[in-house]
């Protein structure tokens, strides 16, 4: 690290002000003599005292002579030493802190850690909180141990050898089991002793699992119960590398017409290479548009798994767009159509029922793309994850349940790949929205008396549909007159009153699927006049400024145009859900807002500020706001 142009000795003989920084920090001091820095930096003192006047004279450095003391030297600009990168590691707990990280810090820590949280409020002083754990390990894109310890020790400020043992254990037993195809077309589970086959796969594997032992280190496993194999022992520790000779099935004719992002063409590259993982970012990072890439890329059969049919249509929509895919190889498969073509759109719920199951097992299909893939742990979606194929794509926002069964979506599918929230918002390729708590007062005496006499999910559900929130939703959507705006309920008798008192359409899981295809359409162009009351149609066409949308639009849902997100209810959701909520107001450019209304003094306020730590974690910024009485 250099602090300035030709800044950049490496030797005490030509001292550099990032090395006097660095005696500094080891002294713990902000200033030090020419005899601490000597000693510090492994020279004399007649030659740090030389260099450090070098630095004086350079107007970088200041000295001060002391009475009674020696000479003592300090920076001239003390923000620079505070702005620095810091690293400091808690080996124990397999934690690393980093403080003003650099890209290339960032960039080499995302390769072997998983970011768990970060602080600060403005890109670029941000601290990060990285926690290597052990599937970071098991999927670090190394050829080995030894590769992945030396990128580690480019980051820590010195070699920890406890860290650096656990590492090397975890790297061996990501690669003590193996699936492949027998030369008889059966498929084969093979340990890499005979011990790791007796101790760890007889205990941990049912009775069904295996079929027969083949040798000491090898057994044959169970048709359909491949997936169950990776799962029992993922859980044990003990991640399986699956080399089975999966067919592609029928080639397909398709090209990218999109320029990939950088960032996005390294998705591709990984996915390639491990046949297998997770597209992670937020809404507006361009996953659909990568995960179209990869179809392109693979060239097999395609099976895209959605939760709904509108997401379904939207795919059809993305894939015409984005690539040279003619129309007819495109097949729908829902409750609406069932086609089967070279490229197959349908929903997790026809996918996982028996009698379309086996229609979807006999294909060989090249790759299966679970979007919003956090519904693959779902008991009723499950089964779709047992369909077989050569690779195995998820996208997702945010592939967080509170069941915290995240590990089960990458065993099942694939490991997570993909760039930090804060990366694309910094690169400018997604606009960080801004997320404001607004604590909403009771205004209604009667409405805060019922509050008080109820207990449960009665009060829950009476400070969700506190009658003030109204009022301030109408206070928002006048501030922001201009813009477009989505406002998410939980409780259908809500939805409505907010609907009927604002003017504006509302949609639920009950609205018909066309009436509520046509009104997001309407959304999509947007009102045109600026004039009037929020919703109603401009004197431009037939366009809405604003929807109350139920859980329905939590996801699955491409609202490109919503500037504003307010979210009146549903602060018992999950995290995830308040990432998707916020992710409705993220995309390349413009102004992205996002209000949360908590009423105060109840249960929400807990709700809302867990939500949008788990925003804040991602480098979102969240402000509160008291709203007045």
């Amino acid at each position: 690290m250099t602090d300035d142009a030709g800044d950049d000795a490496s030797g005490p003989d030509d001292l550099s002000l990032d090395r006097f920084h660095e005696a500094l920090e080891a002294e713990e001091r902000p200033i030090a003599t020419a005899s601490e820095v000597a000693r510090r930096l492994g020279t004399t003192q007649s030659t740090a005292r030389d260099a450090l006047a070098a630095l004086v004279d350079r107007g970088v450095v200041d000295r001060l002579d002391v009475e009674s003391d020696p000479v003592v030297f300090y920076p001239t600009d003390w923000g620079r030493l505070a702005t620095r990168e810091r690293v400091v590691a808690f080996p124990n707990r397999r934690e690393i802190v980093v403080d003003r990280p650099t890209q290339y810090t960032r960039a080499r820590l995302s390769q072997f850690a998983h970011l768990v949280d970060t602080t600060g409020t403005e890109p670029g002083t941000r601290g990060y909180l990285y926690r290597i754990r052990q599937e970071d390990v098991w999927a670090a894109p190394f050829d080995d141990a030894a590769d992945l310890i030396a990128s580690l020790r480019t980051v820590l400020p010195r070699r920890f050898e406890h860290l650096e043992e656990w590492i090397r254990d975890q790297w061996r037993r990501a690669h003590r089991f193996r699936l492949y195809t027998h030369d008889d077309d059966y498929v084969v589970l093979a340990a890499a002793s005979e011990s790791l086959m007796g101790n760890v796969a007889d205990q941990h594997l049912d009775d069904d699992h295996l079929r027969a032992p083949i040798s000491e280190t090898e057994a044959w496993v169970n048709e359909g119960a491949v997936a169950e194999v990776k799962r029992a022992l993922y859980d044990a520790g003990y991640p399986v590398e699956d080399d089975r000779d999966l067919d592609v099935g029928d080639p397909v004719d398709i090209d990218l017409t999109t320029d990939l992002r950088p960032y996005q063409e390294t998705w591709v590259e990984t996915f390639l290479e491990r046949r297998s993982g997770v597209y992670v970012g937020p809404p507006g990072s361009g996953k659909t548009v990568a995960a179209i890439a990869t179809i392109a890329a693979v060239g097999g059969e395609t099976l895209i798994l959605v939760p709904s049919r509108e997401l379904a249509g939207q795919w059809r929509e993305e894939l015409l767009e984005h690539s040279t895919i003619d129309s007819a190889d495109i097949g729908l498969y829902h409750g609406g159509q069932k086609e089967i073509r070279p490229i197959t759109i349908a929903t997790y719920q026809i996918a996982g029922m028996d009698r379309h199951r086996s229609l979807f097992d006999s294909r060989k299909w090249g790759l299966i793309c679970f979007d919003e893939c956090h519904h693959v742990t779902a008991p009723v979606y499950s089964r779709t994850a047992e369909l077989q194929s050569k690779h195995r794509l998820g996208l997702s926002a945010t592939p967080v349940r509170e069941t915290g069964s995240e590990e089960e979506i990458y065993t099942l599918i694939g490991q997570p790949i993909g760039a930090d929230w804060d990366e694309l918002f910094e690169a400018g390729f997604v606009q960080e929205p801004e997320v404001e708590i607004r604590y909403v007062p009771w205004r209604d005496e009667m409405a805060q008396n019922e509050y008080a006499s109820a207990d449960g999910r009665g009060r829950r559900r009476l400070a969700a549909e506190n009658p003030a929130k109204i009022e301030e939703i109408r206070y928002l959507l006048a501030a922001h007159r201009d813009k477009q705006a989505l406002v998410f309920i939980e409780f259908l008798d809500q939805g409505e009153a907010i609907a009927d008192a604002l003017g504006v359409p509302f949609i639920s899981g009950e609205t018909p699927h066309r009436e509520r295809a046509e009104l997001f359409r309407r959304f999509r162009e947007g009102g045109g006049s600026g004039d009037g009351e929020k919703g109603r149609p401009g004197s431009d066409g037939d366009g809405l400024d604003t929807l109350v949308v139920s859980r329905v639009g939590d996801e699955g849902i491409d609202l490109p145009n919503a500037e504003v997100a307010i979210v009146a209810s549903g602060l018992g959701g999950s995290r995830r859900q308040g990432s998707q909520r916020a992710g409705r107001t993220m995309r390349p450019a413009g102004s992205a807002l996002v209000y949360v209304l908590a009423t105060r003094g109840s249960s929400e306020e807990e709700f809302a500020q867990r939500q949008m730590r788990h925003l804040a974690r991602k480098g979102v910024r969240v402000r509160e706001t008291n709203v007045a009485e």
